[in-house]
């Protein structure tokens, strides 16, 4: 769940508050985490707070937790905490964006196009990747908060927090775990304080949490429509998903703006590369003829964010800017442009640069980390890869949680083409194990993932390949055929330098590919090494 907020007093003055949970600026910080290492000193005090509280992100979310049902998440307990620090979220409008994929990256263009314009902007957003103040940036220049500023906030609503959870007799003291979004912690927010709603896929993620299929994520997701209030399509979706989320904005007397019209045109024309970094270069032309009626020409955007999937998000984000501008809100195309042309994300398709690839000891070798951990976004991955490196030599390290389609997520790399290795590892999810998925269980997943589309690998506990692993041989390819190598090793360390070694023995020392991907986690666990 994501959230764009606007000081209504201030015209500019705003505050981008992006959240998969929950967070209100100058009111209350975030209450999702994940400890990939340790914090400033200063957030002590506020990290064994919340270390205090259930986190739904490190044990998992309950069956029909995001559901508008019986099962669902008790907002009511958000909003009487709200209440209790003064409703903070009434002094602003927001931008409230939900969906399966692409909602940080939606979020942190809209942020950076209103910044862009002037605008003052705070965003929050989770999960964070190398520490906690990620999840709120803030002003012209969108800085990570202070830690100074985090702690602050956080010593003034203390007493308020203890005394609200003492007043829900410690129901509060989990709060909600964010997903979905009609019971999700953020949507609080009523029509009055609602600038527009952003909803940009839907895919199968959370399914359990979330009432078991496409359709009722879908209508989970469409809870954050309020009344009157436009909303914004990123899509594409499948035909009978759009009609959902259609009717109930249709319900709700909401205008609808959609990335995904036939008169919106977005193509990548190529790859180059700036100071060594690659972006894609981009034409956007939007001409929306329902409900509202909006148009822009934007040719040779300058994207650093790679694959038709951001370029997707771009849209949306577009989109969304048009929205607000068709509502009164300054923004001109220069700004928009400026904005999307900024936005860079860690984990999303993030190259490394030769020197944090050299210290981690893999010289010459190109090093790519994505978050990817849903099947859609694994595809989305392997395109972005052929479009960015070609038929260059491909390996994986992975890493995923244990909610995660792990058979879906290897069938789409094992059918997007030739892999040399996929090496299997653990990451710790939100601080813990217990979301933690074992190499073992995802070599299995792989090995059936291959049987089902007739794919030929090796894998380490096959008599052939025990003797590469287990000894730290590195065979040649004549040694082990043509086949995709699969093995498994807990440390992440040892996963990237097995990788490496294997990969250039198989291609000559040719320059190859290793991508780090799975979840956000793994991401975190390669910079935070990086970070010494």
């Amino acid at each position: 769940m994501k959230i764009l907020t606007r000081q209504s007093i201030l015209p500019h003055r705003l505050t981008l508050i992006s959240s998969i949970s929950f967070g209100v600026l100058r009111k209350l910080g975030p209450r999702r985490w994940f400890s990939a290492h340790s914090e400033e000193p200063e957030l002590k005090e506020l990290m064994e707070y919340m270390d205090s509280l259930k986190n739904y992100e490190k044990v998992g979310v309950p069956k029909g937790a995001g559901t508008d049902s019986d099962d669902g998440f008790d907002l009511g307990r958000m909003r009487r905490l709200m209440e209790r620090l003064g409703n903070p979220q009434s002094q602003f409008k927001a931008v409230h964006i939900a969906g399966t994929k692409g909602k940080g990256s939606t979020a942190a263009f809209l942020s950076n196009i209103l910044r862009a314009e002037g605008y003052s902007v705070g965003c929050y957003s989770s999960p964070h990747i190398q520490t906690i103040r990620e999840r709120i940036s803030l002003g012209r220049f969108g800085e990570p908060v202070s830690a100074k500023t985090l702690n602050c906030l956080f010593l003034q609503i203390k007493k308020i927090l203890d005394q609200a959870i003492e007043h829900e007799n410690g129901r509060i003291s989990h709060f909600e775990a964010g997903l979905g979004g009609a019971r999700d912690a953020t949507n609080i927010i009523s029509s009055s304080g609602l600038a527009a709603s952003v909803i940009t896929t839907i895919g199968e993620e959370h399914l359990a949490a979330l009432g078991g299929s496409l359709e009722s994520i879908a209508m989970a997701k469409s809870g954050i429509i309020k009344h009157g209030c436009p909303l914004v399509l990123g899509g594409p979706f499948l035909p009978h998903i759009e009609c959902i989320l259609r009717d109930k904005a249709l319900s709700m007397s909401s205008p609808v703006v959609s990335a995904s019209d036939a008169g919106n045109q977005s193509t990548i024309k190529g790859i180059s590369r700036i100071n060594g970094r690659p972006y894609q270069s981009c034409d956007l032309v939007m001409q929306i003829q329902r409900d509202f009626k909006l148009f822009l020409e934007l040719l040779d955007v300058k994207l650093c964010m790679l694959g038709s999937h951001q370029l997707q998000n771009a849209a949306t984000a577009t989109c969304a800017a048009l929205c607000l501008r068709n509502l009164g809100w300054r923004i001109s195309d220069g700004s928009i442009r400026a904005g999307l042309e900024r936005t860079f994300l860690l984990g999303r398709s993030q190259i490394l640069t030769s020197k944090e690839t050299e210290a981690l000891g893999l010289h010459g070798t190109t090093v790519l980390l994505d978050g990817a951990h849903t099947k859609e976004s694994a595809n989305a991955l392997v395109k972005t890869i052929k479009m960015t490196f070609g038929e260059a030599p491909l390996a994986l390290v992975v890493a995923m949680a244990s909610d995660k389609d792990h058979v879906g997520f290897a069938r789409e790399f094992l059918s997007g083409g030739e892999l040399e290795v996929v090496l299997l590892t653990e990451a710790d999810i939100a601080g813990g194990k217990s979301r933690t998925t074992s190499a073992s269980l995802l070599r299995d997943c792989w090995i059936q993932a291959s049987k089902e589309l007739g794919i030929d690998i090796v894998h380490d506990d096959t008599t052939k390949s025990r003797e590469v692993f287990n000894n730290l041989v590195v065979c040649s390819a004549s040694k082990l055929e043509n086949g995709t190598i699969l093995a498994t090793e807990s440390s992440l360390m040892a996963s990237l330098k097995a990788t490496n070694q294997i990969l250039r023995e198989r291609t000559g020392n040719q320059s190859g590919i290793i991508v780090v991907t799975g979840s956000l986690h793994i991401v975190s666990m390669v910079l935070a090494a990086l970070s010494g």
